[in-house]
């Protein structure tokens, strides 16, 4: 495994019966980035997960996490790894600080040690206040907050986040968000599954999409939005004839030129603008505005998955 890589996968598979849940995930996820897993609901993200950080082992594949077998030196994955789950793994019945504590215990850090780290993670996720809190008073903002905080106890160097914003405000989501951008920056992988697909793009470096347990495309944000068609420039013009003279030098159909404006599809490259342009200057048509549209993680999940965004629910 190379040193640069947190995560590293070649031929995952894993099936329930006869239902094939992966087949065949490849995966290099680099340290101190933030890669995110998206699927539609049954994809296999949650499952990918749960193999990962040890819980769930796998009918086969190479599977490296922090340079550790996942199935011959677990213990060594999990001595590297935290994970926050779908719900907030925390006693209710307990105040935030006593949560941190039991945490503390359980990976051996001494009472001083223990109490200093509680207290670094209360203040880092502003719950100073309401450490003294039974955690049944929480806010779902607040029960999140903690139950991440519980998973840096033992300062892991890399994090799996599966939808770790599910059921939150908008403002708690940011929240949430910053937190994440901030482990990244110190260093910290985290894999992040998710369903919310502007949190993947406001996020993550790389991003994975799984479909019915296959890798179906992989690439930065952006990349993963070029490679959907749907891209287009509008142009606004101030009279209807330059409308429809721009659209016959190219060849589009100007729907309304009333409304002083025609839309061409784009790559969405500079090259691409640029020649735009410079076909309308040929002619000595000028264009008042330029305003360009392109695909959007919406767009990439419809074309790849073919599930409707507002129809999914829960992960894998």
């Amino acid at each position: 495994m190379s040193a640069r890589l947190a995560v590293q996968v070649t031929g995952l598979r894993k099936s329930f019966g006869d239902k094939v849940v992966l087949d065949g995930i490849d995966l290099a996820i680099a340290v101190g980035t933030v890669f995110a897993l998206l699927g539609p609901n049954g994809a296999g993200k949650t499952t990918t997960v749960q193999i990962l950080s040890t819980l769930l082992r796998a009918d086969a594949g190479d599977i490296k996490v922090a340079g550790f077998d996942v199935n011959r030196e677990p213990q060594g994955v999990r001595g590297a790894i935290g994970v926050t789950g779908q719900f907030s793994a925390v006693d209710y019945l307990l105040s935030g600080r006593e949560n941190l504590l039991l945490m503390a215990d359980l990976h051996h850090l001494g009472r001083r040690a223990g109490r200093v780290r509680v207290d670094e993670l209360l203040a880092r996720f502003d719950l100073v206040d309401a450490a003294g809190q039974m955690v049944m008073k929480y806010s779902g903002g607040m029960r999140r907050r903690l139950d991440l905080a519980m998973t840096l106890i033992g300062d892991p160097r890399i994090i799996f986040l599966d939808e770790p914003t599910t059921g939150l405000d908008p403002r708690s989501r940011h929240t949430m968000w910053q937190i994440t951008r901030e482990l990244a920056a110190t260093g910290v992988t985290v894999l992040l599954t998710t369903q919310n697909l502007d949190e993947a793009d406001e996020l993550a470096g790389r991003i994975a999409v799984l479909d019915e347990g296959r890798i179906v495309a992989e690439g930065t944000p952006d990349e993963l939005k070029r490679r959907v068609p749907g891209g287009r420039v509008r142009l606004h013009f101030r009279e209807p004839a330059a409308v429809t003279e721009a659209a016959r030098v190219l060849g589009r159909d100007a729907d309304d030129a009333e409304a002083l404006v025609l839309d061409v599809p784009t790559d969405g490259t500079p090259q691409s603008l640029r020649n735009l342009l410079d076909r309308l200057d040929e002619k000595a048509l000028h264009v008042e505005t330029v305003t360009v549209q392109t695909p959007d993680l919406d767009d990439v999940f419809f074309a790849l998955t073919g599930t409707p965004h507002h129809a999914l629910e829960a992960s894998a």
